[in-house]
């Protein structure tokens, strides 16, 4: 039995949501509120506004347009998830499910009042007995899910980033280090769980007609609560990587030696930079951060480091490893920066390439380090350019799944990073993003903006997060209509945004 004062705290934090005008008694909603948790398995948990865990479980990594909630739900099995999702269907209260919560997109900031389902308890790692699939809880990280599966000599594709979910980044597509020989996060898929609208759990798969949308526009038609992937064979354990620093002055030698040398990527070579200040190397201006990784390998290739070594770094570090060493080199681990939640505002203004336009890399330089060197209130920013391979992407046909842009090769974002202090600093970090992505995008030569959805800033339009394509629009639409009609599933990139 739950303690009366658990009670009644939760039932008062709803007196403070979102709730409609229905004349419900103050009683009638704590008999509602406490009905809610006796109806949840023992082990699951909630909590309430100035519980110290309250604001631990709802932190997020960006602070920008952040997700309002007045309970924190933290379910301890997928039944669980099904009476959160009917509670709150019943009670009109919106909904939002956390993994990571690193997704910094705005349009979370519409969601002003409700219940946050944080799937940290979801979180298991099964292989199959056939070792040719894995079983993983809806809240599982990709660090749990890369560590489990290299003991067992399996590996898979998954988000770079450690402190992500699984997840996440799949159900937005997913690029990860090994999509070179298996394609996406979401070409992973082989079936799930998923709490829909009504609060119903299906187990979907190919021959569900939602299928196709859970594989890139997922977000937005339910709740995942467990997922079944393939899994491979590790075949090559070593991991190499070369770290180059160079001058932000090298722009163009930098980028034009990119497209000459890497721009038809081997499945084995992975190539990112970040433009950011790091002032041991050039106290006045942002360097170039540029990586060459590499796997099968124990230094990577002076094939593929020469042409960029030529050039004259300031500075070249090579390390040894394994996969796990990934996301420590990249600084994507669980104590990289990236991971830790600290308060500040992180929009990212993603553009997809095909190509350097070198000029217009110079010219997105020169804006940028303008504009966050010194004691400017960006300084801590990072513009990102991640190169992957993309043979194994290629080579799934792209009409299998809502992922709508398999023909593009580069993953670009500035990252403006900076304490806020108010609607204005938010206005000048919107324009600089948006100003830097304009000039990439420009350099396309394309008038179609194609969007990485899980970078999304949020200003962008369904076409740049879905495709061009009108079938694929009215097929979203179509299914939105059919699985969620009323919009509970809105808040990230939604489809009808601007219906």
């Amino acid at each position: 039995m739950r303690s009366m004062r658990t009670t009644v705290l939760i039932a008062a934090s709803f007196l403070m949501s979102a709730l409609p005008s229905s004349g419900m008694s103050g009683f009638a909603r704590q008999e509602q509120a406490a009905a809610l948790r006796e109806a949840l398995s023992p082990a699951a948990e909630v909590y309430y506004p100035n519980a110290a865990e309250f604001e631990t479980l709802s932190a997020r990594w960006s602070s920008l347009a952040e997700p309002k909630v007045n309970v924190v739900a933290v379910p301890a099995t997928e039944d669980d998830v099904v009476k959160i999702v009917q509670y709150a269907k019943r009670e009109n209260l919106p909904i939002l499910a956390f993994n990571g919560a690193h997704a910094a997109i705005t349009t979370l900031g519409q969601m002003r009042g409700g219940i946050e389902i944080q799937m940290s308890q979801l979180s298991h790692v099964e292989i199959a007995q056939d070792q040719k699939t894995v079983t993983i809880g809806g809240g599982t990280s990709a660090k749990t899910v890369i560590d489990a599966l290299w003991n067992a000599g399996k590996q898979t594709v998954t988000g770079t980033c450690e402190c992500v979910s699984v997840l996440g980044p799949g159900l937005g597509g997913g690029h990860g280090w090994l999509q070179g020989y298996y394609g996406l996060v979401a070409d992973q898929f082989v079936s799930m769980n998923v709490v829909l609208a009504d609060g119903s759990l299906h187990t979907i798969d190919a021959n569900s007609e939602l299928w196709w949308a859970m594989k890139g526009a997922g977000h937005n038609f339910g709740i995942v609560t467990s997922l079944t992937s393939k899994i491979y064979d590790i075949t090559r354990y070593d991991w190499a990587i070369e770290t180059l620093i160079f001058d932000g002055d090298k722009v163009e030698d930098v980028y034009q030696a990119a497209n000459d040398h890497l721009s038809t990527m081997p499945v084995d070579l992975i190539n990112w930079s970040y433009w950011l200040n790091i002032p041991s190397a050039d106290p006045n201006k942002p360097v170039i951060l540029f990586y060459m990784i590499q796997e099968g390998v124990k230094t990577v290739s002076p094939a593929y480091t020469k042409p960029f070594r030529d050039i004259g770094p300031i500075s070249i570090e090579e390390e040894s490893g394994d996969y796990r060493d990934l996301a420590r080199w990249t600084l994507v681990a669980l104590d990289s920066a990236p991971c830790q939640k600290t308060g500040l505002a992180n929009p990212r203004f993603p553009a997809y390439i095909k190509e350097y336009n070198v000029a217009a890399q110079k010219l997105a330089y020169e804006a940028y380090a303008a504009e966050v060197s010194g004691d400017s209130p960006f300084n801590a920013s990072i513009f990102m350019f991640e190169a992957y391979p993309v043979q194994g992407v290629q080579a799934i046909d792209s009409s299998s799944a809502a992922f709508a842009f398999r023909d593009d090769k580069i993953a670009t974002a500035p990252l403006i990073t900076y304490k806020p202090t108010g609607d204005e600093l938010d206005r000048k970090a919107a324009d600089l993003g948006n100003r830097l992505r304009e000039i990439v995008h420009k350099g396309t030569g394309s008038p179609e903006l194609h969007a990485y959805i899980n970078y999304a800033f949020g200003d962008e339009s369904t076409e740049s997060w879905y495709g061009y394509e009108p079938c694929r629009q009215d097929r979203l639409k179509a299914l939105k209509k059919k699985y969620d009609p009323v919009g509970r599933f809105s808040f990230f990139a939604p489809i009808e945004k601007h219906a």
